[in-house]
């Protein structure tokens, strides 16, 4: 890619069309084209949903929609040496279906739009990537509904205690440092793991939501002693019904009356 793009990380909540802004269709309409990663036969409905959006909100407005295969992460590597690794194949990705898109549609493409789920800022590395791409695109971001807001909206809770701060983390810190000495409430995402299983459940309540914002959204609540097992096997059920699943979920350490 020798073209300096300017490039649109437009957040799309968390799969609910209702939950992308007027500023984001925007930049969407705006786009020369809009591109779409795939991950596999067994996540299709990601990539379903991002098509599905752009029909309801561009319909035949929309620009034309490149798809690109997303690169797999390399397991044997450590966690950061293996991110690094794919940010950089996920770089490359990008530019090369840039330049078969301006030759296909026989005109150089200016201005690129990727559909970012939840975010483009909170467990997102799109920013990141784009950084790589030579030369560096000028970037514009239309934040969207994270899954701790969808999280906290669907169960009807507040994400702190009154004038309490609260902690964003993932299911690795938390399996591997427990849950923080310096907070109450902490929202942990990328769990693939359930690993609240590390905690004396006694101690805390949990929130805990999947396909967040969407029809076959799952929810559930109470004392973790009382409801794990119920999540993990309502997890389980779920990703073998759909191939993948999205969950996110709140941890509230109980204290003494």
């Amino acid at each position: 890619m020798t073209t300096k793009i300017n490039l649109f990380l437009v957040g799309i909540g968390t799969g609910n069309p209702d939950h992308v802004t007027r500023q984001a269709e925007q930049m969407l309409r705006a786009a020369n084209i809009i591109m779409v990663p795939h991950k596999g036969t067994s996540k299709s409905d990601l990539a379903d949903l991002r098509y599905q959006i752009c029909d309801q909100l561009l319909g035949t407005d929309s620009p034309p929609i490149f798809s690109f295969d997303l690169p797999v992460r390399d397991p044997d590597k450590s966690y950061l040496a293996a991110v690094d690794d794919w940010h950089d194949a996920i770089a490359l990705v990008w530019a090369d279906t840039i330049q078969n898109a301006s030759a296909k549609l026989d005109q150089p493409v200016q201005t690129v739009a990727l559909l970012i789920w939840g975010d483009p800022s909170l467990y997102d590395s799109s920013m990141r990537i784009a950084a790589r791409l030579d030369p560096e695109p000028t970037i514009t971001v239309a934040p969207g509904i994270t899954s701790v807001q969808a999280l906290t909206a669907a169960h009807n809770i507040p994400v702190n205690a009154l004038g309490a701060p609260f902690l964003v983390t993932t299911g690795r810190r938390l399996r591997d440092e427990g849950f923080p000495n310096d907070a109450d409430t902490a929202i942990i995402m990328l769990d693939g793991n359930c690993s609240f299983t590390s905690l004396n459940g006694a101690e805390f309540d949990i929130w805990w939501g999947a396909y967040l914002g969407m029809s076959e959204q799952i929810l559930l609540s109470g004392p973790l002693d009382e409801v794990g097992e119920d999540i993990i096997s309502r997890r389980a059920a779920a990703r073998h019904d759909h191939g993948w699943i999205m969950d996110t979920y709140l941890l509230k350490r109980r204290r003494p009356a």
